[in-house]
């Protein structure tokens, strides 16, 4: 999220300029099983290896009933252990697949409209954000301004980090700026949209969205690690989040809390939750067929950090057309964190891809070109089913 790169003035300018100069972490590699490609084993120990790479980094395939794990690195620089499919960590924006789920289900159930206005389900919000409907808060196309980037709100996340926000209230911090166009008419990537679609959720069904999350995503997909806290802490174990420092790596894993990025961007699961839902999820498992036609729907438009091969937004869900096939998915990237959850679109092939590192086009130029490279030779081995 953008506001996340900004930890303090002291952090962010190193940032930017010290992933250049990071020593390369060793690699702790997993043995290949005998099913596995060794061509992804290599690939992820040479992520971890490049000079301004994560630490660690794991990557969860499900193929037709069977998992398999890669991993390299480590998950906690401290013992040295390899990053594990238990492990909690911060999804950051494929946090916004969680929201959607919850919308669209809704949308399933007659409980909500894909054609219902803020005016009409939130009038507390300005009257010039009125027109903006469902759909376009879910597409990215509403052109609410971006809270994360008020100048108010960076303020209090470099002085305080730990700030307890009223995740409901953080629309307000641009509610008195118009929309930067009208809506329909373009894609803009703005975690104040998913904020809206929560409230929205909330509005129609008078019940908290926390609730919904429980109700109707973790509980039929069987997601026992999953949640959405509201404070800074982590639940144990969990994979070691880090930022690099001109000597090394600081570990970032408790740096923010979840209330300022909350829908957008709060969510905490597990390597291996997370696979379960994003394979569900891209199947279309949580929506009534109808509603799934729609959310396929696409226009130009990158994730962030963009997925592998051409990114295209539907509602609440990225297609990256890559060079063996289309997947349906997100990716997220907050200090100490990179993801990227994919799956196919049958419903029966998933992969995560989790590196514990903020890597991004504009934090970590040289090495954000390979990860992307190495994602989609995993969405390949994915597609094909060869691991």
């Amino acid at each position: 999220m953008p506001f996340a790169r900004r930890r303090s003035a002291a952090i962010a300018a190193l940032t930017a300029l010290c992933f250049a100069l990071t020593a390369a972490v060793p690699a702790q590699a997993e043995r290949p099983g005998k099913n596995q490609d060794r061509r992804l084993q290599r690939l992820l120990e040479s992520l971890v290896r490049q000079a301004g790479g994560p630490p660690g980094a794991i990557a969860v395939f499900r193929i037709d009933g069977r998992t398999v794990v890669v991993r390299a690195g480590a998950g906690d620089l401290q013992t040295g252990r390899l990053p594990q499919i238990d492990d909690h960590m911060r999804v950051a924006s494929v946090a916004k697949t969680f929201s959607g789920a919850v919308a669209l289900a809704l949308v399933s159930r007659g409980r909500l409209s894909l054609d219902d206005t803020i005016a009409k389900r939130l009038p507390q919000l300005p009257a010039d954000w009125g027109k903006v409907t469902l759909r376009q808060l879910l597409q990215h196309t509403s052109g609410l301004p971006d809270y994360s980037r008020s100048p108010e709100f960076v303020k209090i996340i470099q002085n305080d980090p730990h700030h307890r926000f009223d995740s409901r209230r953080l629309l307000h911090f641009v509610a008195d700026q118009p929309l930067e166009f009208t809506p329909g008419t373009q894609y803009a990537y703005s975690n104040s949209d998913n904020i809206a679609v929560a409230l929205m959720a909330e509005a129609a069904t008078h019940e908290r969205y926390e609730s919904l999350l429980a109700r109707l995503v973790y509980a039929p997909l069987g997601l026992r690690a999953t949640s959405l806290p509201s404070g800074f802490t982590l639940p144990r174990p969990y994979l070691h989040g880090y930022a690099p420092t001109p000597t090394g790596f600081e570990d970032v894993s408790t740096e923010f809390g979840n209330s300022g990025s909350w829908a957008s961007g709060g969510i905490v699961s597990t390597p291996g939750d997370l696979s379960r839902f994003i394979r569900a999820y891209a199947g279309g498992r949580l929506v009534a067929p109808w509603v799934r036609r729609q959310q396929l729907t696409f226009v130009d438009g990158s994730s962030e950090p963009p997925g592998p091969g051409r990114n295209e937004a539907g509602l609440a869900i990225f297609r990256y057309t890559t060079r063996c096939g289309v997947v349906y998915g997100h990716t997220g990237n907050t200090p100490g964190y990179t993801q990227l959850a994919v799956g196919t679109p049958d419903g029966r092939r998933s992969l995560t891809f989790s590196v514990n590192a903020q890597i991004t086009p504009t934090i970590a130029p040289a090495v954000f070109p390979r990860m992307r490279a190495i994602e989609e030779a995993f969405v390949c081995a994915l597609v094909r089913g060869d691991v």
